[in-house]
């Protein structure tokens, strides 16, 4: 830069003006030599605005419960792309970080029950209490064991949304060896959509629990997870292996016939093949058994094995 020629001389008295002009219109700008002290701060990311329905089932009941007066259908929610993977590892320890959830494939072992990040925020998991539980990177809704899963349904969100269980029983596929679709009937009239449902379980070789609350689905829950290890015979009922106890439990299989009845005809026909063999009348005769008992006994043990159609 440099100054212009200087002007006739200014009286006594007053300042002096000189015009600067540039050299030229491109001279490259000049970098400064200091830094500011407090950096200007960097503008935050946009984030995709979230999507307009629920995608869990979690979700629907928290927002059913903000909103109970709320019976428009809720739209299906799209599935968000996935983020794209950095080239570099996941910084660890760094503000805001959130751990991995744990990943259980099928047929791994687990002191407690491995719910999925879906079912966050569900009311089931407040009454799972007497077993433990997280949080973990799996396809069903409930891990119960090394070859034992569970798919969790509204029959309220099945309303909604009918073809959700279907997408998730496509997902899973046949990775466990026994699949439950615990289902929770919260609606009023339930028939149809459990007759739906119940084919839908035959054909993916699933079994169908119901259950009316959410503390009922929870004692399920726990079911399963505690009797993992356990022998099948903790579950039956326990029979004596006596002639007496043995006669008894298979008469009192038969309606409205309990163990004094069944004593008092072992007393008079001293065994099994006579009391199948004796008439209707003779059956009415003993003690305590009267003509509708003997009525409903002879037509029990009369029945055929097989039903003749009409």
């Amino acid at each position: 830069m440099e100054a212009a020629a200087d002007p006739a001389p200014a009286p006594a008295g007053k300042r002096r003006r000189f015009t600067l002009r540039q050299e030229g219109p491109a001279d490259p700008a000049v970098p400064s030599l200091f830094k500011p002290s407090a950096a200007p701060p960097e503008p935050p990311p946009v984030l995709p605005p979230p999507p307009p329905g629920p995608s869990s089932y979690a979700e629907y009941v928290v927002q059913q419960s903000a909103a109970p007066g709320a019976a428009e259908p809720l739209p299906a929610a799209p599935r968000p792309s996935p983020a794209p993977e950095p080239d570099g590892p996941p910084e660890r320890g760094g503000p805001g970080a959130v751990p991995p959830l744990p990943v259980l494939k099928p047929g791994a072992k687990s002191s407690g029950i491995v719910v999925s990040p879906r079912q966050r925020g569900n009311p089931v998991l407040k009454f799972v209490r007497n077993v433990p539980w997280e949080f973990g990177d799996v396809v069903p809704d409930y891990v119960l064991g090394q070859s034992t899963c569970a798919l969790f349904l509204s029959l309220r969100y099945h309303h909604l949304h009918p073809g959700y269980i279907h997408d998730r029983l496509r997902q899973l596929g046949r990775s466990y060896g026994l699949q439950l679709l615990l289902l929770q009937v919260d609606v009023k009239d339930p028939h149809q959509a459990l007759k739906e449902l119940a084919k839908v379980c035959i054909l993916t070789d699933c079994t169908l629990l119901l259950a009316w609350s959410p503390e009922e689905a929870g004692r399920y829950l726990e079911t399963y997870k505690a009797y993992e290890q356990k022998p099948p015979d903790l579950l039956k009922e326990r029979v004596e292996q006596d002639f007496l106890s043995r006669m008894t439990d298979c008469l009192t299989s038969v309606k409205s016939v309990n163990k004094t009845d069944a004593l008092s005809l072992l007393t008079a026909f001293g065994s099994l093949a006579a009391v199948v063999g004796a008439s209707r009348e003779d059956l009415s005769l003993c003690p305590g058994v009267g003509p509708q008992k003997a009525k409903r006994l002879f037509d029990v043990l009369h029945e055929p094995f097989l039903k003749v159609p009409k």
